[in-house]
């Protein structure tokens, strides 16, 4: 999508951090937005600050929360699902609640999402898809159950469609960002390699967004590293364990 103007996108994860910062870009850009998170009052806040926004409180882990929500949006140009749960846990330390909910939200969730979207963009030919992935979806990590198994479902969803909806006027990408400065990496005690505040992460988001291109991975060359490990081989990643 190369014009964003007078484009109606639908953000869901857009009341803090990146899908906050993204939003902001997009109104910058002209376009009208629909705000989804679970946050009312923080989508409230965030659409009183831009210039065309409207606030849809959704809960991506409901049915039927999402299908009123989608009601309310009607008809759009664009997706951008961003909603994402996160604990790190060692295997060791597995809390199934836990576990279960980074996965309802981080991929189950997009099923609902796209469930709503997906039909009525191939009907009329024509839709703007981006799933918000992660970094961390490429390669198992240390501390990571749940969070990178769903990432990686995602990714996988991703890649599926996109061949899928070849030649059907409906574009499909996945954005994999590194570390990005929010509610969620500030759990983390580990040094995170490149962290990105959310406005800048956002500016390789609504550039993504303007691209046919389907993959963005980044930064750079944090996200060069972790494909390279993605394609280690087992025994070297492996070794002595």
């Amino acid at each position: 999508m190369t014009d964003f103007a007078g484009k109606t996108i639908w953000l869901v994860g857009a009341s803090h951090g990146l899908g906050r910062a993204v939003a902001q870009k997009l109104d910058q850009e002209g376009a009208r937005l629909i705000l989804s998170a679970r946050s009312e009052n923080a989508l409230e806040e965030l659409a009183s600050e831009l210039t065309q926004a409207q606030a849809v409180p959704l809960d991506v882990t409901d049915a039927e929360s999402v299908a009123e929500a989608a009601r309310r949006a009607g008809p759009v140009d664009a997706l951008m699902y961003n909603a994402g749960a996160y604990e790190p846990m060692r295997t060791q330390d597995w809390d199934a609640d836990a576990v279960l909910g980074m996965s309802d939200v981080n991929f189950t969730g997009a099923l609902r999402v796209l469930g709503q979207i997906v039909p009525a963009f191939v009907k009329a030919g024509r839709g703007d898809i981006t799933l918000v992935g992660s970094l961390a979806g490429y390669r198992g990590l240390p501390a990571s159950i749940g969070y990178g198994a769903s990432k990686a479902a995602l990714i996988s969803l991703a890649e599926t469609m996109r061949l899928d909806l070849r030649d059907s006027g409906v574009t499909v990408r996945v954005v994999n960002p590194g570390f990005i400065k929010t509610r969620l990496t500030d759990k983390n005690s580990f040094k995170m390699p490149q962290l990105m505040e959310p406005e800048e992460a956002a500016g390789h988001v609504v550039s993504a967004m303007r691209s046919p291109r389907f993959r963005t991975d980044f930064p750079r060359p944090f996200s060069y590293a972790i494909r390279a490990f993605e394609l280690l081989p087992d025994w070297l990643v492996y070794r002595g364990k």
